[in-house]
């Protein structure tokens, strides 16, 4: 069932088509009849709300045009009604008066469409092949964009500039003087044709940006100019950068040139603040260019469709570093066999590949460590502050439709209603943000929990604090927008990006992490300390979560394993249908953690053990696990995850010096035929 929020669009949208036809149908009766006063405020109504929709609900002017229904359409049909009834009330039907006007309107209509046509013709001539961030681009000749009105918006630019044709027009039907739409028609005229010669003025060779060809010879004097050695590559939807975003760090602090290669354009602006250069290559045919350079390995956090388009590259080396680790089926996918090494965090995910018996060769099974987890703080012992800060962060529902994936569904009320109802608990709570993107009773079960939550900070109360703290809270949401943001106007498109977001700024990343860590300071003590917090958007980021709080509650996911780098305690919920015991077999992440019932009736046991460690069985058991899931604390993660990628970058070394002892070699064959000759 759709959700109250799309049931309440949805019926907006339907009574905005209802009093469109209404419109319509008036305005004709009004032209027919002749009712000038009803033509009139027809005519005006549905051109205002024509343009009203175009600004407020793209999505059902997108439908129209897919019925043949679109703003052209609807436009000329208001125009000719118009028309018609000034015919009507000249009495003979005669054309002769309004000539010009139905002259002009055919013109003014040319206009448009020649206006359509230069936009498409500018459009395809600033886009590239490529598109970059990060990097140096004046080699390419970038411009800014033309306006967002004459290039991108058609719909929007039809109707305001048949404004003045419109409003003449019924002047004209008011006055019966036809020189009103003469002028008005010719105002619009002048608009469109005005609009036309400055769009086309992007087509100039002064205005051009390098073509395809060009394009793809300074991609390739790029890539021989910076030498880049290791690479990170990523494919997927509008709602999975975070996957990507997670490695940037550690990508930064590789030995070497880093890059990172995406395929979907939209995704070069998800991606967070880096100084890693970015390249975005849309088609397989360019992508082939990096083949030829100078990159050794990349690292793939996530699988994808077209993950074996570079696959194909055998003079690149290929590790699958995952987005995290738990013990979820998709922790140890058989595409991983694909690559020519997996990277994971400890001993337990190697075991895990070898249970699974997906033909995964040990051999090629490396322990990294989790280099990300070091902004983690110990466990300092027991809450000693008035409040017990508890983390809920369930996982999503997952493609599957395995009903233990998330606990939001069968138990995520009920570990809520439990930890509000203890008047020392602080809650946080973090869903992923997928909830709900695949079954919609778990976006209806996250509403609800976030509702709890409100209701219960109403019948708390305290000491907040003063108005300072939000001042610095802005201050430093400012400074990091600015750091991390990237402003354009509204008219910007790909290339002027692209032209804006060059060679970032020296120690940028240092920049950006000291801020980070600032406003996360000023953040937390904006916050009354009785007062629970639902947060959905990426900041403050689950590690900072993780540092604020006391316990954790979540489901089998990787934010369990990234978690016991604290060593502090944690639960997991088993929606599963299984025994606990079973569940504690099958998830070996969950050994050391406290398990919930789907009715939460564990909770209060579990608050006891975290304020009172003498209660707290399992502190050996996550000690133990914690080197189980994440390897060694020494050396540390981000030097064993450096050696793995230097020695996989000298593999690629290797083979390409046996292709070229290979290629230099005359084979005996011809040797042969030489000799005889």
């Amino acid at each position: 069932m759709p959700s109250a929020g799309t049931a309440s669009r949805r019926a907006v949208q339907l009574m905005a088509l209802l009093a469109m036809l209404v419109f319509f149908a008036a305005q004709l009766v009004g032209a027919l009849l002749p009712l000038v006063p009803l033509l009139i405020a027809a005519s005006a109504a549905g051109l205002a709300l024509d343009l009203y929709l175009q600004h407020r609900d793209p999505g059902l002017v997108a439908v129209l045009g897919k019925i043949r229904f679109d703003v052209m359409v609807r436009q000329l049909l208001r125009d000719m009604m118009v028309l018609i009834g000034l015919l009507r009330l000249h009495g003979d039907g005669s054309l002769r008066d309004y000539a010009p006007v139905f002259v002009g309107l055919v013109l003014f209509y040319a206009a448009h469409l020649a206006c359509q046509a230069t936009a498409l013709l500018v459009r395809r001539s600033r886009t590239l092949p490529f598109l970059t961030r990060n990097i140096d681009t004046s080699g390419l000749h970038l411009s800014a964009a033309p306006p967002r009105l004459l290039a991108r918006q058609h719909g929007r630019r039809l109707l305001r500039f048949a404004v003045p044709a419109t409003a003449g027009l019924l002047v004209t039907a008011a006055t019966e003087k036809a020189l009103w739409g003469e002028i008005g028609v010719g105002v619009a005229l002048l608009l469109a044709v005005g609009g036309t010669a400055r769009l086309a003025t992007w087509l100039r060779p002064k205005k051009r940006v390098a073509n395809d060809q060009q394009a793809l010879e300074w991609l390739d004097r790029w890539l021989a100019d910076y030498k880049p050695t290791v690479g990170m590559y990523f494919s997927g939807g509008t709602s999975s950068a975070y996957q990507a975003n997670m490695w940037l760090s550690t990508l930064a602090e590789l030995d070497g040139n880093p890059v990172i290669v995406l395929r979907e354009r939209f995704m070069v602006q998800k991606i967070d603040a880096t100084d890693v250069p970015i390249v975005c290559i849309p088609k397989v045919v360019h992508l082939m260019a990096l083949e030829k350079s100078s990159l050794k390995m990349m690292l793939h956090p996530a699988n994808s469709g077209k993950t074996s388009q570079v696959l194909r590259m055998p003079s690149i080396k290929h590790a699958f570093t995952n987005h995290g680790e738990s013990d979820k089926l998709s922790s140890c996918n058989p595409y991983s066999k694909a690559y020519d090494e997996i990277w994971v965090a400890g001993p337990a995910a190697r075991e895990r590949y070898q249970l699974a018996d997906i033909g995964v060769d040990d051999r090629d099974v490396v322990e990294v460590g989790r280099p990300q987890l070091a902004p983690i703080e110990p466990y300092a012992g027991a809450p000693t502050g008035a409040y017990t800060t508890v983390l809920y962060a369930p996982t999503w529902e997952g493609w599957d439709g395995e009903p233990g994936n998330t606990s939001v569904m069968l138990a995520g009320e009920n570990i809520v209603r439990a930890l509000l109802a203890d008047p020392k608990v602080r809650l946080l709570y973090k869903p992923h943000p997928m909830t709900g993107s695949v079954d919609r009773r778990a976006g209806r079960a996250n509403e609800r929990i976030q509702a709890m939550i409100r209701e219960a900070n109403e019948r708390r109360d305290g000491d907040r604090p003063g108005p300072e703290a939000a001042a610095e809270l802005a201050r430093r949401t400012a400074e990091l927008d600015r750091l991390t943001t990237s402003t354009f106007r509204d008219s910007a498109d790909e290339i002027e990006r692209m032209m804006l977001q060059g060679t970032p700024e020296k120690g940028r990343a240092a920049t950006v992490e000291a801020a980070t860590a600032a406003w996360e300071a000023a953040y937390w003590a904006s916050l009354p300390v009785w007062e629970h917090q639902v947060i959905t958007g990426p900041r403050p980021a689950l590690y900072a979560c993780f540092n604020r709080s006391d316990l954790l509650i979540s489901d089998v996911s990787s934010v369990v394993s990234d978690y016991l780098i604290s060593e502090k305690p944690y639960a997991v919920a088993n929606t599963s249908g299984m025994g606990e015991e079973e569940f504690r077999a099958n998830f070996p992440t969950v050994s050391a953690a406290t398990i919930l019932a789907p009715e939460a009736t564990e909770v209060a046991g579990l608050l006891a053990a975290v304020r009172d460690p003498a209660l707290d069985g399992f502190a050996a058991a996550r000690a133990e696990l914690k080197v189980q899931l994440l390897g060694p604390s020494d050396p540390p993660s981000l030097v064993r995850f450096n050696a793995a990628a230097l020695s996989l970058a000298a593999e690629a070394d290797a083979r390409r010096e046996r292709m070229e002892a290979r290629a230099s070699e005359i084979p005996p064959q011809r040797a042969d035929e030489t000799a005889s000759v």
